[in-house]
Parts: structure tokens; C-alpha cells; sequence
């Protein structure tokens, strides 16, 4: 199943729910969340700097990724970002591709 990196900000008002919640109701949620569209939560970390929750997700599909980020984002109360994530056997399969690409001004 393909792997995510989702990246999340609260906003004022999220992060007074969150207070509430407290941090492992958060992730029990988001667990929740992920499990009612076929994935699975594999980490689940808040930390510091521009994000406030950094997780892992496997999810069956871009579609199910999107639709958490949608989800979560259309709340007002968080910001979020969905990376797709690479194995390594995927990154070697990318770097064996021949592209004929012409860089800006070349």
C-alpha cells in the first residue's frame, strides 16, 4: 500500500480543541480517520517548528490521501500537507529512467 507524509499546523482555534482532545485523542482520530478509508496509521508525532503533527499514513489510493487532507483542512482548524512517499526499490526504478529534458536556458 502506498505511504504518506502528512504534515499539519493548527490553527488558534485547533489548537484550543486540541487541548481538549488532548494528544492521543488527536491521533486516535486521525487513526479513526484514516482507518474508514482502507489505510493505516503507521506513526504519529507532534513536534516543533512550522508543524505540529507529522505522520505516516499507508492509504489505499492518492484519492484516500486526498480526502483526509480535505477533510482535516476543511475543518478551518488545521492546515495540512500529503507527501507521497518512495521506496527505495521506486527511487532506483526513477533514477534508471532515461528523460530528455532541456533545463531553462540550455
Amino acid at each position: 500500500m502506498p505511504k504518506y507524509l502528512l504534515q499539519a499546523s493548527y490553527t488558534a482555534d485547533g489548537l484550543r480543541g486540541l487541548r481538549k482532545d488532548k494528544a492521543s485523542g488527536r491521533r486516535d482520530a486521525v487513526s479513526q480517520a484514516v482507518e474508514t478509508l482502507g489505510g493505516k496509521l503507521e506513526a504519529f508525532y507532534f513536534a516543533f517548528g512550522a508543524d505540529d503533527v507529522v505522520a505516516i499514513t499507508d492509504m489505499p489510493d492518492n484519492a484516500s490521501a486526498a480526502g483526509i487532507a480535505l477533510a482535516a483542512s476543511g475543518s478551518g482548524l488545521v492546515r495540512t500537507r500529503t507527501t507521497p512517499l518512495l521506496t527505495l526499490e521506486e527511487a532506483d526504478q526513477a533514477l534508471q529512467k532515461s528523460v530528455s529534458y532541456r533545463p531553462p536556458g540550455h
